[in-house]
């Protein structure tokens, strides 16, 4: 009978210890849960506010091979506060693109809404919402990518602290919330002093890496909004990849409502 108890008792003492490992570990993962939340809408908080701006950009397309085409783009964009913000891309340049424009509403919690308009066409065509994950007129950018990033896209998870380009940043994965995103997760680089994203992996529904985006050369306006002047996306699955270059930016223009509807794509110029 005692080598009896002594085995039940060994069994209660290792369930016990296992039950109290779970918990610590559950306990822990809530926390990183938690903080990963507090760093995006601490993000968010800062960037909150600039009302509307422009800017001018260029895209280059580099395939595989390191052949580069280039198209000159003008970019505005209206903050929607309570909601995702509203923006208007429009084509310069090549000549087979000029014209064309693309309008984004982006939306917290529902599906974002965007249009483009095909000049060739002169028609506007709205863009599915179950095909975000497709290539932004031929770059490495998906639609997705393009909305504004809003906190309530995604669920959050602090991993790390990690040192990246000489920058202190907080490491968070964040999972979207959209059932057809192209993604299943996204680990971001946030610089822990100006709380904005330095890097990003994106990884794909099945889980394996597929782009990571490097944003540089960080500039400040208004004193408070930073915004990157270079951005390079890397394709690793196709060897492609798409460099932007940002110049000109104009904050508080006056822009409103009237400025982002579906006439406005027609009017573009």
């Amino acid at each position: 009978m005692k080598q009896t108890r002594d085995t039940f008792l060994t069994a209660a003492l290792a369930v016990i210890s296992l039950l109290s490992v779970q918990a610590r570990a559950e306990s822990a993962d809530d926390a990183n849960v938690k903080r990963g939340l507090e760093i995006a809408k601490e993000a968010d908080r800062r960037d909150t506010g600039f009302g509307d701006f422009t800017a001018n950009m260029v895209m280059e397309l580099r395939n595989k091979q390191g052949d580069v085409s280039t198209r000159n783009i003008r970019i505005q964009t209206l903050e929607v506060i309570g909601d995702g913000d509203k923006s208007m891309s429009i084509f310069d340049s090549p000549a087979d693109v000029k014209g064309t424009a693309f309008l984004t509403y982006s939306h917290a919690i529902k599906p974002d809404e965007q249009w483009l308009y095909l000049p060739a066409l002169k028609r506007v065509k709205r863009i599915n919402s179950k095909n975000k994950s497709g290539p932004f007129m031929g770059s490495e950018f998906a639609y997705e990518d393009l909305a504004s990033q809003e906190v309530e896209k995604y669920t959050y998870k602090y991993i790390r602290d990690e040192v990246f380009n000489g920058v202190a940043c907080f490491v968070i994965e964040r999972y979207p919330a959209y059932e057809h995103s192209g993604y299943t997760r996204q680990l971001v680089w946030v610089n822990k002093d100006k709380y904005i994203p330095e890097k990003i992996e994106f990884y794909d529904r099945k889980n394996d890496l597929l782009k990571t985006l490097i944003n540089s050369n960080y500039q400040q306006y208004l004193g408070q909004y930073w915004r990157a002047s270079e951005m390079l996306m890397e394709n690793h699955q196709t060897g492609k990849s798409t460099y932007l270059k940002w110049t000109d930016y104009k904050f508080r223009n006056g822009l409103d409502d009237n400025d982002f509807n579906r006439n406005s794509l027609k009017r573009a110029r």
